[in-house]
């Protein structure tokens, strides 16, 4: 994989089978294109193929970790409390003396797979080229713990580093929270719980192509619908064993923040991608902060297919994607004037 980055994109169009693949006007990246293609040679299925959410949770950190950039930051793991017993997570300390901003960091997989040790590399890169503090938490998993138990895990981890945020080193006055796909999701509905709850908002939300409609029937999901690193039944299936069973309808406000009420919110960071099922109801939310009065920062990386931050390692589009978006988190959430 290390060799990828440097080889140009035409020989990987051509390595890839030698066509675009041009969807809305958007050209695939070819470093992309390349790996489905491989993964289409491979016979490799999603992460829903196996039906299995302890086979897809191996197949993802595997997948990640071998993916992951080599970088050195100082980390610390940590127990945080949450609603029915100690969270997971792990604490990525900025450069220098000064209290620097933090995030707060959800994974994503679907509300089913994924951890620390997935999500790692971009925690890190996270870390390093905004310059913040990174606390990425491990939450409860679907299907063994169905909605609400993540969001609440979640709250509870934010709640938490929002009081210890000057222990750790950080300003407690610049505590956002993030997290991609499923883990972007979890980041809106803290933002919507903390405004609900009287609990002060962060100070950033940062949502990296999430999920913000468990019901949509978007444009993007059926255009995309198979073929772009994830289905649409895969999106169904992980939708299933987060709320199957639970009071909670895919509709529902309280885990769709596309159907609450946006007014007094956080500022928002909303990423999309231009080849992802789930790029028309990002693209819609962020639409609806701004008409909700929320400060709002968006960019559609058009070249892009869902998940493409664990692609950044290996150049094209999706690392120029990653720099931006990192960059972004930096400005926003500010390098100085800590208090």
């Amino acid at each position: 994989m290390t060799v990828l980055p440097r080889i140009p994109a035409s020989a990987k169009r051509v390595l890839a089978g030698g066509r675009r693949i041009t969807v809305d006007g958007n050209t695939l990246d070819a470093t992309a294109q390349l790996i489905l293609a491989a993964q289409r040679l491979s016979r490799t299925g999603g992460l829903g193929a196996s039906g299995d959410p302890q086979i897809a949770r191996a197949l993802m950190r595997d997948s990640h970790v071998a993916m992951a950039p080599r970088i050195s930051v100082p980390t610390t793991d940590l127990t945080i409390p949450g609603p029915a017993g100690a969270l997971r997570a792990r604490h990525y300390r900025a450069p220098g003396a000064t209290p620097a901003p933090l995030v707060v960091f959800f994974h994503g997989g679907g509300f089913v797979v994924g951890d620390i040790e997935s999500h790692d590399g971009l925690c890190r890169m996270i870390c390093r080229d905004a310059a913040v503090h990174v606390v990425s938490v491990e939450y409860r998993l679907a299907p063994e713990h169905k909605a609400p138990a993540a969001v609440e895990d979640c709250v509870a981890a934010y709640r938490w580093t929002l009081q210890q945020a000057a222990d750790l080193g950080a300003d407690p006055n610049r505590v956002g929270v993030g997290g991609d796909s499923a883990g972007g999701t979890l980041a809106a509905l803290v933002t919507l719980h903390c405004r609900d709850n009287g609990i002060p908002q962060p100070a950033l939300q940062v949502l990296l192509y999430p999920a913000l409609d468990l019901a949509g029937q978007t444009r993007s999901r059926m255009l995309f619908s198979d073929g772009f690193f994830i289905s649409r039944s895969e999106i169904e299936w992980f939708t299933e064993l987060f709320l199957g069973g639970t009071d909670f309808a895919p509709d529902d406000p309280e885990i769709s923040p596309l159907r609450a009420d946006l007014t007094g919110l956080a500022p928002a960071l909303v990423f999309t991608a231009g080849f992802d099922p789930l790029r028309d109801e990002g693209n819609e939310y962020a639409a609806a902060l701004r008409r909700a009065g929320v400060t709002v920062h968006h960019r559609q990386f058009d070249t892009l297919p869902h998940g493409f931050a664990s692609l950044a390692p290996l150049g094209g589009d999706s690392a120029d994607a990653i720099a931006s978006a990192i960059s972004a988190i930096r400005t926003h959430l500010g390098q100085y004037g800590a208090t």
